[in-house]
């Protein structure tokens, strides 16, 4: 049976036909399709775990028990499971588990550009890398097969392109549960890493690096594609694709399995080539293992390892190393400039546009359309934010955000300002997703060392930037069922913090009185602004209009960045389109002249 599957969609199936019973993630995109996916199986246990660390930890328990399991995750939240990955490495894993780290080449959807390949040299464990949806369904049951053959967890690398294309895929196979006892194997010395027991282990991980190296060599996703010996290309994940379109005659080392690297392979490969070049996104990965076997190799030095690639991209640098002569390039795609301009902005209705337009004004970085100088403007306000569809309150006319580093970092670092003698207030911004991901331990921080700082945790009730997944303060699990929800205000005052106050989303009066008082507090202060994605929120009756009779044309309304809120000939009107209606009103309350309302029904 054939199916059109996109990356993670194939890789989610994979897995269950592999007989996955436990499947762990954090939402991320592009990762996050994956647990999605694979949480439709009524015979496979997922869940969005708190953060990526407590997934990993998850996962890992389960595999310690004798059940196949499943972790995916983007690129950096790979950084935020290294402890228990790494723990992984080390005492091995009974039953299957495979990771996935969805990067993301070009940041098309977060804080940095990493290549997570690296971090399987650290933790000395194997990699592997589809080109296509087929080899991302393939490549599932022999990652799960070679984890328990190796005791190992097996890393499979994804990226955007790899994530999101669609592609047909052969799903011949059927759900297969593993052989492997479910029961947890009392063994001290494999499972308990004190320090006599981890050095014990510690010759184990090099013994099977040795024999993954000679897997690696006769591996099946490990392939050589002749044809003409003047130009050998060694490449892998979506590369592969860019490279073959690129040079269709050349001969072609694809590696499905990226480490251990297949040394032999590629010293027969380089030997039947008259020049052998690396086709691979981001880092030098390959290159430089190639290159510190003695073999002459090139790539970086014409292919960009900054951004994502494409054909074009890896066409311009062939043409540039000499690679294509005689080719004519190709004909790109120019857009035409007269097409509108679409800032990035929060949505029409969104619960946090209200607290970031009075954190603005309080902090004076409002600023009237048009005017030219945002970087020289005073503030009396600083403001640490977070990740979340909330950071887009970075721009104009807003400007009402300061810093953003990774989950859970806001209120960490206004902790830390106010402790180095920053003059300013100091108010940190989070989501509740990423509060309960990773900004409980730093409040907790803050309580303990007498933080004077004012935190505000945006509570929408979703996780929205990834596509509204539910979280542990929703009550209800990745795969729909309710359970428990963690109340905000329950939490925070458990950690003894005495001035905590809950306030609606979309009542301005509130929310001023809100910031003012905890602004002047003396000590740590929590306010949770709370109100519902207007995305989840059907569309509601009345949308606002402007009265142009006594509009005066202040500005006021622009400085909310609302997209339902436009000019045109210099007068201010509301596209009642994108208005929300009665479920906002934040532009009524704030106008001075009192010219906006509800449309009058006839």
């Amino acid at each position: 049976m054939k199916e059109l599957l996109s990356g993670n969609e194939a890789l989610a199936l994979g897995a269950y036909h592999a007989g996955v019973r436990v499947a762990a993630a954090y939402p991320g995109t592009p990762s996050t399709e994956i647990l999605e996916s694979i949480a439709r199986f009524e015979d496979v246990y997922a869940e969005w775990s708190t953060n990526e660390k407590v997934a990993m930890e998850v996962a890992l328990g389960a595999a310690y028990a004798g059940v196949r399991s499943l972790v995916s995750l983007k690129h950096v939240g790979l950084n935020v499971a290294m402890d228990p990955f790494m723990a992984a490495s080390t005492t091995g894993v009974n039953a299957g588990m495979v990771v996935i780290s969805a990067d993301d080449p070009g940041i098309h959807s977060s804080q940095n550009e990493q290549d997570n390949r690296h971090y399987v040299r650290l933790a000395k464990v194997p990699l592997l890398e589809p080109s296509d949806s087929q080899e991302a369904y393939d490549l599932m049951a022999y990652a799960f097969d070679m984890s328990e053959e190796f005791d190992t967890p097996v890393l499979v690398r994804s990226t955007t392109r790899i994530s999101h294309s669609k592609s047909v895929v052969d799903v011949s196979r059927r759900r297969v549960l593993a052989a492997t006892q479910v029961g947890f194997p009392r063994n001290e010395r494999k499972y308990v890493m004190l320090p006599g027991h981890a050095r014990l282990r510690r010759p184990v991980i090099e013994e099977r690096l040795v024999k993954l190296a000679a897997h690696a060599e006769g591996s099946p996703l490990n392939r050589i594609e002749w044809g003409e010996r003047s130009l050998g290309i060694v490449t892998s994940g979506i590369a592969y694709q860019y490279a073959r379109e690129v040079f269709p005659k050349a001969s072609f080392l694809k590696l499905g399995m990226t480490y251990p690297l297949a040394k032999d392979l590629v010293r027969h490969f380089a030997s039947q080539v008259d020049r052998m070049i690396v086709v691979e996104e981001l880092d030098p990965f390959l290159q430089e293992n190639i290159e510190a076997l003695g073999i002459k190799v090139s790539g970086k030095e014409f292919v960009p390892r900054i951004g994502e690639l494409n054909p074009s991209v890896v066409e311009e640098g062939a043409l540039n190393a000499g690679l294509l002569a005689g080719t004519a390039p190709r004909q790109k795609t120019h857009v035409d400039s007269k097409l509108p301009r679409r800032p990035p902005l929060l949505c029409p209705g969104c619960p946090h546009t209200g607290i970031f337009f009075v954190l603005s004004g309080m902090g004076k970085r409002l600023k009237l359309p048009g005017a030219k100088d945002r970087s020289l403007r005073k503030s009396t306000l600083t403001i640490t934010g977070d990740i979340g569809c909330y950071t887009l309150a970075t721009y104009p006319p807003l400007s009402a955000m300061d810093t953003t580093a990774c989950m859970g970092a806001s209120i960490g670092q206004a902790l830390g300002m106010k402790k180095a003698g920053v003059d300013n207030k100091v108010v940190a911004v989070i989501g509740d997703s990423t509060f309960l991901h990773s900004g409980i331990t730093p409040l907790v921080d803050a309580v303990y060392n007498q933080g004077r700082i004012t935190v505000v945790i945006l509570d929408n009730g979703t996780t929205a930037m990834t596509g509204h997944q539910d979280h542990p303060g929703t009550g209800v699990s990745a795969q729909g069922k309710e359970t428990e929800a963690v109340h905000l205000e329950q939490l925070v005052r458990g950690m003894g913090i005495g001035d905590v106050r809950v306030v609606d989303a979309f009542d301005m009066k509130a929310l001023r009185s809100a910031v003012r008082s905890s602004l002047d507090s003396a000590a740590l202060s929590v306010i949770i602004v709370r109100g519902e994605c207007a995305v989840r929120v059907p569309r509601r009756s009345a949308p606002r209009v402007v009265d142009t009779e006594k509009c005066d044309q202040c500005g006021t309304c622009l400085l909310l960045g609302c997209p339902a809120i436009q000019t045109e000939n210099g007068q201010v009107y509301i596209d009642t389109t994108l208005c929300v209606g009665d479920y906002c009103t934040i532009c009524q309350q704030i106008c001075p002249r009192q010219a906006i309302g509800p449309t009058v029904e006839e």
